[in-house]
This record gives structure tokens, sequence and C-alpha cells, in this order.
């Protein structure tokens, strides 16, 4: 279901001639651009975030998928979705390359800037139960961001947290430092809001650093351009692990629906492949599973 202002969607569909029958349009009065506040743009009724997000309140639609203004999404799915019984506060889930060609998972990437101990515990439970449905793993290894793997480092946000992650029901493995991300140390690394979207812009400026810096090697020297030549398949494999539009957005866990926050520039490519994450999503019962899980409130020490 396409959501947005009538007329321009179909103009667009117009210029395809393969268009699935299986999609249709749904009109949107207005859109909430990308300077309006998250509480402003939840009050925009009849815009296209409020609109979809209703959907799958209403039961019309399994998922909703936006490239929209991050803040709005959030609120306007809070407000009309509401959280999963349990859940304090929904985190923004996002999939990390890793060197074993897997992923590791890293929440919260940008929801909550501002955490207390039981929100992490509450991300470690929920990342987990994430990770065993994307990842197919059973028992996913969950670890707690800090400056050291001692259980000793760490803020009193991280000391606090580590003592209500290990009472969770999860495979809780302890501290893990920020190179563990990338290493694949564990499957899952909780983390607060602040960092997490922190990791995550630094991530995004991996691809185009590398390349810019092969760019500049290659102009300066014969040698380089060979070698580059030589490497070509290598570096397009690495190109492709560190390109968002690979994932295609992130889901928002802990609201009572499945949603997907793509990035502010996405392609068709990024939002094919968010559409293809929240149909697995769906389709395996996310929701469902972490409903499932017993007493979250009282495994986030809030009960």
């Amino acid at each position: 279901i396409l959501v947005g202002r009538e007329g321009g969607i179909k103009t667009a569909l117009a210029h395809h001639t393969h268009t699935p029958p299986n999609i249709s349009v749904l009109h949107a009065e207005s859109e909430v651009s990308m300077h309006v506040s998250a509480t402003d743009g939840a009050r925009m009724k009849d815009s296209s975030i409020s609109v979809g997000v209703r959907l799958v309140k209403d039961g019309k639609a399994d998922a909703f998928v936006s490239p929209g203004n991050t803040g709005a999404v959030m609120a306007t799915s809070l407000l009309n979705l509401g959280r999963i019984e349990g859940v304090l506060r929904p985190a923004i889930t996002t999939p990390f390359p890793n060197v074993h060609g897997t992923k590791t998972i890293v929440l919260d990437a940008g929801a909550n800037a501002d955490c207390k101990p039981h929100h992490l515990a509450q991300f470690g439970v929920m990342g987990s139960v994430y990770a065993s449905v994307i990842l197919n793993i059973k028992s996913p290894k969950v670890g707690l961001l800090s400056i050291g793997e001692e259980r000793s480092k760490g803020n009193d946000l991280i000391l606090n947290a580590q003592e209500l992650l290990k009472h969770a029901k999860i495979n809780y493995v302890g501290n893990v430092e920020g190179k563990d991300i990338l290493l694949g140390t564990v499957d899952v690394v909780v983390t607060d809001g602040f960092t997490g979207n922190i990791l995550l812009k630094f991530a995004e400026s991996i691809k185009p650093y590398l390349f810019q810096s092969i760019h500049r090697q290659v102009q300066s020297n014969l040698f380089s351009r060979v070698g580059v030549a030589l490497l070509t398949p290598f570096l397009t494999r690495m190109k492709k692990r560190f390109d968002y539009a690979e994932e295609g957005g992130a889901p928002l866990l802990g609201v009572n629906g499945i949603v997907i926050i793509c990035h502010g520039s996405s392609g068709a490519k990024a939002i094919c492949n968010a559409v293809l994450v929240a149909h697995e999503l769906a389709s395996k019962g996310l929701i469902v599973r972490i409903h499932d899980v017993p007493k979250l409130g009282a495994i986030a020490g809030e009960a």
C-alpha cells in the first residue's frame, strides 16, 4: 500500500508498465518535513506517516516502512500503536557487518539519548529475540557496550545495567568494546541511543573514507592503479557490506507493530530491502515473540 499524495504516486506508477496488481494507493493530504519536531509531526493526523501507521493499528497492513522524519515516525508509532506490554521505551535496531560475514545487532541506535539501566536491560532482551528471528540463532550472545571488558569498567549506567542483564533470561556474556562490533564477538550489542547513533553515523563514514582514500592513491601512482584493478572484486564486496541500502532500514523494537525506519536519502534499493525486512519480521511473528517474553517489565527490574 503506497501512502501519500495520490496524484503524484499514480503519475509515478504510470511510468512503469509492469506494476504488480497487488499494489494500491491510499491518499494522504500532507507530509512531515524533516525540519518538523517529533511532537508536531505526530499531531499531523493527515500526514503520510500518520495514515500509514494507522493502517498497521487497524490491521489493514502488517508493517509500516518509512524513510521520513525519524522522530515523527517514532512519536506517531508510539501514539497510535503503543508499546508492547512491559516495554518502557522502544529502540532502533541496526545490523552492523562483522568479520564472520554475518551481522552484529546494535540497539539502541538513536531512539533514546538518555537511558536508565532498566532500559538497557530491556534492549538486551528485545535484541536477543530479534537476533534469534533475523539471524536464526537459538541463543544469541548479548554484550553491553562499555570502555573495557572488565566488569569494573564503565559509568553508573553500565555498572547498574550489568546487574539487570545478568539476571535476564538471555545469553548475556558481559561487557564488550567498540571493536567487538565489527569483530563479531557477540551477536547483540546493547547501548544507549546517544552512543548508538554516534556509532551508526561513524559506520556510515567508513565506506566513503575508504574509497576516497583509494581514489587519491590511484591518481598518484601507476602501481596503485594496477593493485586496485586486481583488488576490484574484493573492494566491490567491501563497498556492498558497508552500504546502508543493503540493509534497507532499522526496526523500531518495542512498539506494538512492525515499523521500519529508513535512511532519509534511501533510494529504490534501500526501500526494496526495507520492505523485505518488514515482510520477514511479519511472517516470523516478531511482535508475538516479544509479547511471549515472560514478565518483560520484571526482567528490567520494574516489578
